[in-house]
């Protein structure tokens, strides 16, 4: 069983308050989209969420156990958030074996966990023998979010995952990401700038705006029309 239960977070720099929670729960099992326009604290929410940086009040647990300085949560839980998670003088195989390595597979595990995703990482990553660091951003995006799914994690959290890619990598992540929810039952939290992508996957959509929660929707039960009018009012 998957819970998160935030509570009176905050993150301040310096005196900018950059993200202030009072209340958040996302129950096991949900595809959870956040969105919001440059600044609203989505990065920082999923940074605090894996322990990257200190909160400056409240807290986030996972299973009723506190993220911050506990190590019990990594065990289950995948991310990618940006090119700093990837090591850039590993070839994409060594990288997906080591990252394997830390949760408990072998090598013959990761090749079979690797099948279902070859077609999105193509054979320009695959058996090229590249480095990382030699890789387009594209290529380079798909590489950590495979990473982050082949561990086959109960905690899924990706940041802007539709980044860089062309649009059939893009809609075929989305269905990948859809048939892991749906048939592994992952807690999903993705955040993203593409609300198409975002709105037509996720069962719940949380916006922020100034690092506070204006809207919380879940899906279908809840209009859209409060995300697209949101944006409109933003771009006028």
């Amino acid at each position: 069983m998957i819970e998160i239960n935030i509570s009176g977070l905050q993150k301040k720099y310096g005196n900018q308050l950059a993200l202030d929670i009072d209340k958040l729960n996302i129950g096991e099992g949900q595809l959870c989209g956040v969105v919001g326009n440059n600044g609203a604290g989505k990065t920082t929410m999923f940074r605090l969420m894996l322990d990257l940086i200190e909160a400056s009040a409240g807290g986030i647990k996972v299973n009723n156990t506190e993220v911050a300085g506990n190590e019990q949560w990594k065990s289950f839980t995948g991310s990618y958030l940006d090119e700093g998670f990837l090591i850039d003088f590993m070839t994409p195989e060594e990288y997906f074996a080591f990252t394997g390595s830390l949760y408990g597979f072998s090598q013959a595990e990761i090749e079979d966990v690797l099948v279902p995703y070859k077609r999105f990482l193509t054979d320009e990553i695959i058996g090229q023998k590249k480095y990382i660091r030699q890789l387009s951003s594209g290529n380079k995006q798909k590489v950590g979010i495979v990473a982050a799914m082949i561990v086959r994690p109960k905690l899924l959290i990706l940041d802007e995952p539709f980044n860089y890619l062309d649009p059939s990598s893009q809609i075929l992540i989305r269905r990948i990401l859809q048939q892991d929810n749906e048939v592994r039952k992952t807690t999903m939290l993705i955040s993203s700038h593409n609300l198409n992508h975002i709105t037509g996957m996720c069962d719940r959509i949380i916006l922020l705006e100034k690092g506070k929660v204006i809207r919380d929707l879940k899906l279908p039960d809840d209009s859209l029309g409060e995300i697209e009018q949101y944006f409109s009012l933003q771009a006028e």
